[in-house]
């Protein structure tokens, strides 16, 4: 594991050094205290931080391996998926075997929890947790980086200049998740393009798809059998309520009046912590099926990964608030029978929440907020429509 030091996972080894790192640390200390007490934490710092960092330490004291982390992590997701979700649900991991290396490929539309509720559902039906890809330009801070890392999460290099570090920095990258699965038997998550999908569109980069195949033997196995070893399998995760979506559509209306959006210094870490403690309705997450075809280019397996997140995605009431109020009118044809999976009648006053929540952004970003939330109806419409010709 030596060629991969500077990107992999912290090994058990090296956690209780971590930990003694991270409860020395007063920014970490002060980002605990401000998702506690929000604003308050400043006035009240001297008080609140040594009593953070001592319920810590005590909380943390029988920590010594990733999996000892990993079982704290589990109980704030837990306590997160009861305040922060109106319900969390899974699909298709049944048909997934216990105990094998998948590359689970997903969309992405939050930073953090997107692995996250990928590792929520993997833990609780049984299978391993996985380890996780993460941009180094999140790692703003000393303790982001650390608790990703002591989290399973390994780094790629986006920071990287000039063509051959950037060729170096992705031929490692490759050789690492194949090493993952293919020598640790060890899952991993990768989103299917760099960034969100801030606008709610979910296309899967073949970029991505041919990073991976750097490692492949070109001398000893074709495209398709690199592909089909890895066990890819894509990922759908949907949420009613994107807790980032005002900002987002801040970025996406910046962007098309000014060709351009500049992100404050630490803007991704608040964007992680948003996303933690918004309320975020009901999360839906989809498993897909192991691809298994004969591939000849990452074209055709990024329009596979396309093909199932799109099909798997599951609409949330909002997804058809968002349609109407931009059409002013319901969709059709995304069902085989024409009907919504759930009866809009019954729900006027969580519409009308939805309605508040879009009107209280300034006007000229509404139609980008619903435009989060409706374009994956329009994904939807245009599959079908590709299908039927």
């Amino acid at each position: 594991m030596g060629q991969f030091a500077d990107i992999r996972p912290y090994k058990d080894s090296e956690v209780s050094t971590v930990i003694d790192s991270l409860l020395a640390d007063n920014e970490f200390i002060t980002a605990i205290a401000s998702l506690k007490l929000g604003r308050w934490h400043k006035p009240l710092a001297a008080i609140v931080r040594p009593i953070i960092r001592r319920a810590l330490k005590k909380q943390l004291r029988d920590v010594h391996t990733v999996n000892d982390f990993q079982a704290i992590v589990k109980r704030y997701m837990n306590r997160m998926v009861d305040t922060c979700t109106d319900g969390f649900s899974v699909s298709g991991i049944e048909a997934l075997e216990q105990g094998k290396p998948y590359l689970f490929i997903s969309n992405h539309r939050d930073i953090a929890l997107d692995p996250a509720f990928v590792n929520y559902s993997l833990y609780h039906n049984g299978h391993d947790t996985v380890r996780i890809a993460i941009g180094d330009n999140l790692l703003t801070k000393p303790y982001v980086s650390d608790l990703m890392r002591i989290n399973k999460s390994f780094i790629v290099k986006r920071s990287a200049k000039g063509p051959r570090q950037i060729l170096a920095a992705y031929k490692l990258l490759s050789r690492y998740i194949r090493h993952s699965i293919e020598e640790d038997d060890s899952p991993i998550w990768i989103a299917q393009r760099e960034g969100r999908a801030k606008d709610g569109v979910d296309r899967t980069e073949p970029a991505i798809i041919k990073m991976i195949a750097m490692s492949q033997h070109k001398k000893t196995e074709d495209f398709a059998e690199f592909i089909n070893k890895l066990h890819i399998v894509p990922v759908a995760i949907s949420y009613e309520l994107d807790p980032c979506d005002g900002a987002k559509a801040q970025e996406l209306y910046e962007k098309a009046e000014n060709g351009d959006y500049q992100k404050t210094e630490h803007e991704d870490v608040e964007s992680i912590a948003t996303g933690i403690t918004g309320q975020k309705g009901r999360v839906h997450v989809a498993f897909g099926t192991p691809l298994s075809a004969d591939f000849t280019d990452a074209n055709e397996v990024a329009a596979e990964i396309d093909r199932q997140i799109i099909d798997n995605y599951v609409l949330q009431p909002t997804n058809f608030f968002a349609y109407e109020m931009l059409h002013g009118h319901y969709p059709e044809g995304i069902y085989s029978d024409q009907k919504m999976p759930f009866n809009i009648v019954g729900l006027e006053t969580q519409r009308q929440a939805f309605v508040d929540r879009v009107e209280a952004l300034p006007v000229a970003h509404r139609d980008y907020v619903l435009g989060i939330y409706a374009n994956i109806i329009d994904r939807k419409q245009q599959f079908k429509k590709s299908l039927a010709e």
